[in-house]
């Protein structure tokens, strides 16, 4: 697939799935006002993941108007626990690196699976997207975003609850019609 694939996928994902289903309720500002950046990682690298990881901090440190990045793997971490494993490492990072505080990572996965919860629990599908992916976020963003909202606590319990009234075939074919995009 062609990078402009891969980012057609994962719009779709956000519209679809993350903006439909309100599984995060800042989502839809940011994605109508354009301010979501998508950055392809075409490598099996840790190196180079690690380094578009510091180069996106970068950019949203020079760009004001770009709210978030999602930075998507399209060849590399495709095993979950290897996924894993690059996220402990890009969080330790961001603070070696002084972003500590100032941006946060939230991390995707297809094959994503909460601790202790069964791999085919529908919950897993509220961090399930088409391509292992790293989403960076400005904390002073969610602070903001958070103290504006009037139930933060109780955005998990309802996404657990929403994601297991819709059942593992719907969420699955929502993914899925993502990669018709």
């Amino acid at each position: 697939m062609t990078n402009q694939q891969i980012i057609a996928a994962t719009q779709a994902w956000l519209k679809t799935f993350v903006i439909e289903y309100n599984i995060c309720p800042f989502a839809r500002r940011e994605q109508e006002k354009g301010s979501i950046r998508y950055q392809v990682v075409s490598s099996n690298s840790i190196e180079d993941s690690l380094e578009a990881v510091i180069a996106e901090c970068v950019h949203l440190d020079s760009e004001p108007d770009t709210e978030t990045t999602l930075l998507i793997f399209n060849e590399a971490f495709a095993d979950f626990e290897d996924f894993l494993d690059l996220l402990a490492i890009a969080e330790q990072l961001l603070i070696d690196q002084g972003y500590e505080g100032i941006y946060q990572l939230a991390s995707f996965h297809p094959d994503y699976c909460f601790a202790q919860t069964p791999t085919n629990d529908p919950s897993n599908y509220t961090n399930r997207s088409p391509y292992p992916m790293l989403h960076l976020i400005r904390e002073d963003s969610i602070e903001k975003a958070v103290a504006s909202h009037p139930d933060p606590e109780g955005i998990p319990d309802r996404n657990i609850a929403l994601t297991r009234e819709l059942g593992l075939e719907k969420l699955r074919a929502i993914v899925n019609a993502c990669y018709q995009q």
